[in-house]
């Protein structure tokens, strides 16, 4: 009977969806502000750490290869993401409405059809966040599947002076 009531609760939240909310707003002007500047700051992270990966030839390795390409949709996901905020509430040029459940109208002031496109294009942010995600996860066990069978890739020893 438990498991009943588990997967009658299931249902009813997929059928009952509510807001998800992946992009969140911030108060004004502060601290949406200091959340850029972290968009930033990571995309610049992750550049450094490509540039790392490939200076060190780590991506010839399958783990670091693919922590490479998690690093690369990272900092399209963080872009993307920066997009949505300056949209959403830097510039305030789109007016989302929810119709029902199912719907919602985006609109632009302006009445530019490119807008509305582009603000769509870039809510869909999970496109870019989830491949990074798996390509991270990948590595990782990638890179301890060689540690474990004494495969650990290259050894950096370091001087000491």
């Amino acid at each position: 009977m438990r498991r009943c009531g588990s997967g009658a609760a299931a249902v009813a939240l997929i059928l009952m969806p509510t807001a998800a909310l992946a992009t969140q707003g911030h108060g004004d002007p502060e601290g949406l502000v200091v959340h850029q500047m972290s968009h930033i700051f990571f995309m610049f992270s992750m550049g450094i750490l490509i540039y790392w990966l490939r200076a060190r030839d780590l991506v010839r390795h399958v783990g670091w290869r693919y922590i490479q390409y998690s690093s690369v949709f990272f900092i399209l996901w963080t872009l993307d993401a920066f997009t949505v905020h300056i949209l959403d509430e830097g510039m305030g040029i789109i007016q989302v409405t929810r119709i029902d459940p199912w719907h919602l109208r985006i609109e632009s002031p302006s009445g530019s059809g490119w807008v509305r496109v582009l603000y769509y294009a870039v809510k869909l942010d999970h496109l870019l966040c989830v491949p990074g995600l798996i390509f991270l996860y990948l590595g990782i066990k990638r890179l301890l599947n060689e540690t474990r069978k004494g495969e650990g890739g290259p050894r950096y020893e370091e001087e000491i002076s």
